[in-house]
């Protein structure tokens, strides 16, 4: 990873330890906040390394409210159940009234 990409991902990190309980947010949001709309993929390789860096990755989903990142989770379904758990509706692998569970981080922050 080079100095960028490592500084990039931090920045990523501090948004997302931000998202509130009970609220997801897009990897295409955090990236736009970041000033780098076109960096949604490096948000999302970002999430599939975060796992132990206390980062509430479960929060950040697809800008439809899919679970895209539902593999990078140990467990077939942890994504979805942390995310349940918080209240949050999911059928079919996808955030149901997903508008009203969104965290725009350029609105919040």
């Amino acid at each position: 990873m080079t100095p960028e990409t490592h500084n990039f991902f931090d920045r990523v990190y501090d948004v997302v330890r931000q998202i509130p309980f009970g609220k997801v947010t897009s990897y295409g949001a955090i990236a736009n906040y970041l000033g780098a709309k076109r960096s949604a993929r490096m948000v999302g390789y970002a999430m599939n390394v975060s796992h132990d860096k206390d980062v509430p990755a479960h929060r950040v989903v697809n800008r439809k409210g899919l679970l895209t990142g539902k593999h990078h989770f140990e467990g077939t379904h942890l994504m979805q159940q942390l995310l349940e758990n918080e209240g949050i509706s999911i059928i079919d692998h996808q955030i149901q009234n997903f508008e009203a569970v969104f965290w725009d981080p350029s609105e919040s922050l």
